[in-house]
């Protein structure tokens, strides 16, 4: 893994702070998209919407759109704050791609690697069961989103994706 510097990267208070002196009357609302199914396998869902005014805000014209998602228990802070810790990231992504800066993740972000959050521990196929057995279409496109991401092997991302194909049939 390469190395990074914790020290390059803003904290979302920073970058939320620099954005309001650029943009005083910035508005950031985080929309709580969890589901029943999400949270039946301990999961919250987050959308963060950047509009750099009112007029944008009253017209619905956010400046950028960030979703994250977080699990009850996984990594330190999410044991008692997974729903603000996953607040936190879609704010801090949603922030970075409305005006720019440091590297695009937050400092928050890079902890979670620098501390060693490994998304192989994650059960993946154990996740697609559950949202397959609630009929959670969306559930099972940000899982095989996210198992992308983490890198899952194929017939992990194979497994999920025929979930989705079965549950989304008429």
């Amino acid at each position: 893994m390469a190395q990074f510097n914790l020290a390059d990267y803003e904290t979302v208070e920073q970058r939320h702070a620099r954005v309001i002196k650029q943009h005083p009357d910035l508005r950031c609302i985080l929309v709580n998209h969890t589901t029943p199914a999400d949270r039946a396998v301990g999961m919250w869902v987050v959308e963060a919407r950047v509009y750099l005014n009112a007029a944008d805000q009253a017209a619905d014209l956010p400046k950028a759109t960030e979703w994250a998602f977080e699990i009850d228990g996984a990594g330190m802070a999410n044991k008692t704050s997974a729903l603000e810790n996953a607040n936190t990231s879609a704010l801090g992504r949603a922030l970075r791609w409305a005006i720019g800066g440091s590297k695009g993740a937050s400092r928050e972000e890079m902890q979670k690697v620098a501390g060693g959050k490994t998304p192989a521990k994650r059960d993946f196929v154990a996740e697609a069961d559950k949202l397959a057995l609630s009929y959670d279409v969306e559930g099972l496109r940000l899982l095989y989103t996210d198992a992308v991401a983490a890198g899952a092997e194929p017939k992990i991302l194979e497994k999920i994706k025929a979930y989705g194909s079965e549950v989304s049939k008429p």
